[in-house]
């Protein structure tokens, strides 16, 4: 989906389908530089990473396996609950592995910190973290994360996988929701 075909539901594009594009490409290039020799899962968390996951994972130019984690601590509101839950948990062991977490969005830092806390708890040989985007003024606690896409202003943002009530994760672009879509 387009922009154009939402007008006025969003308030302007802050990330264009080719600069994500880019910087996905870059990252993919990162990713087999540091993992060169090593089997390693990419865990996409549901259901924001999937646009990423699936991007990501055509950049890359070797065997990886992928699965899946469904953490929610949003409702469908525009602010995290603060309440972590498991809706999905993994089918792969992750013991002796290297896991590369993929997310969407990273807001406080939050849930991701109990994702990995949770994940590390398996006994994996690595646990790192790979984002498209990131809040910095969001951040209500340090997570460690080795790949990020772009640094963002701690706006609500829509599109390539992030969602406001379920809709706007099919636009290609990620964008700022006009406040009167949400208020």
């Amino acid at each position: 989906m387009d922009p154009q075909h939402i007008d006025g539901d969003l308030e302007k594009v802050v990330l264009s389908e080719q600069e994500i594009q880019s910087r996905l490409a870059e990252m993919a290039a990162d990713i087999q530089r540091d993992y060169e020799g090593k089997d390693v899962l990419l865990v996409g968390v549901l259901k924001g990473a999937v646009m990423v996951m699936a991007d990501l994972s055509r950049h890359l130019s070797r065997h990886v396996e992928i699965d899946w984690m469904d953490v929610s601590s949003y409702g469908s509101g525009t602010r995290s609950s603060g309440v972590v839950r498991i809706i999905k948990d993994l089918d792969a062991d992750i013991s002796g592995r290297h896991v590369l977490v993929v997310e969407d969005i990273i807001d406080t830092g939050l849930t991701l910190s109990w994702l990995v806390s949770n994940l590390r708890s398996r006994g994996p040989a690595s646990v790192e973290i790979c984002t498209m985007l990131r809040k910095p003024e969001a951040a209500k606690t340090d997570v460690d994360v080795k790949y990020v896409g772009f640094d963002i202003p701690n706006s609500f943002v829509v599109g390539y996988g992030l969602d406001y009530a379920e809709r706007y994760r099919n636009l290609r672009v990620v964008a700022t929701l006009a406040p009167h879509m949400y208020s």
